[in-house]
């Protein structure tokens, strides 16, 4: 089916060891993020890859679902500046990112990797941590962390369709 590459997306959390993506392959990913929509073409999104095992341990400490990000050996957060989002809201940024994010772990899955959407805002703790780690200044704020590599599980397709979601208007 032509869709099957969204059914496929899955949260991935078991990783072959410490295996390094090229700078190719995520120049492939973050130009695939980037092309997601943006309200008024803003791209408020910044992208920091994180190979260096010792950061991502820090993060994985700063993340209670994340133990795993370091076995993946690479991550990237996903942050919004606010001096860039349309009319500098909170709410514009989210809403960019987070499509930047779903085109990411898209990409992820077409290419091969296995990845896994980490949150981060609004838990004031983990983007204290993040931010602290990452040097960012205030009007950056770290939204996700999406842990990524080879993956040694396999989950298979689904989607969540619920008819009672959907109300048809004519």
């Amino acid at each position: 089916m032509e869709l099957d590459f969204i059914y496929r997306r899955r949260s991935i959390r078991k990783f072959h060891p410490n295996p390094k993506i090229s700078n190719a392959d995520f120049q492939e990913l973050l130009t695939a993020a980037m092309s997601a929509p943006s309200a008024c073409a803003k791209d408020p999104w910044r992208f920091y890859v994180v190979r260096q095992p010792a950061m991502l341990e820090q993060i994985a400490a700063a993340l209670p679902n994340g133990k795993f990000l370091p076995q993946a050996g690479n991550g990237i957060v996903v942050c919004g500046d606010l001096d860039r989002a349309h009319g500098n809201e909170l709410s514009y940024m989210l809403q960019d990112c987070s499509a930047a994010i779903e085109n990411l772990l898209l990409a992820a899955g077409v290419k091969g990797f296995g990845a896994c959407w980490l949150g981060v805002h609004p838990r004031e703790e983990r983007v204290a941590a993040l931010s602290r780690i990452l040097k960012l200044s205030d009007k950056v704020i770290p939204l996700a962390v999406i842990a990524i590599g080879v993956p040694a599980e396999h989950q298979p397709p689904r989607n969540r369709y619920r008819a009672e979601a959907v109300q048809f208007i004519d």
